[in-house]
């Protein structure tokens, strides 16, 4: 149950830091013709949708409540 706790705790802080940094994502077109080939990579940065860190934030906070509640009981 103690691992509980800290696993809750990770995800309540990576929920927290989904907010403010931002996300790398890339992403490669190409075009071949025979023996030539023509590409572009772009990249983005993009943060979480506020949502899923909402979710994380609950998941992490209701994990480190239930160990709580656990050990009150004992």
């Amino acid at each position: 149950m103690k691992n509980l706790f800290w696993l809750g705790a990770i995800v309540l802080i990576l929920g927290i830091a989904s907010l403010f940094i931002p996300v790398p994502h890339t992403e490669r077109q190409s075009v071949k013709a025979g023996g030539l080939s023509l590409g572009i990579e772009t990249r983005h940065t993009e943060t979480l949708p506020p949502w899923v860190s909402g979710i994380m934030v609950l998941a992490g906070a209701g994990m480190m409540a239930a160990r709580a509640l656990a050990v009150k009981r004992n």
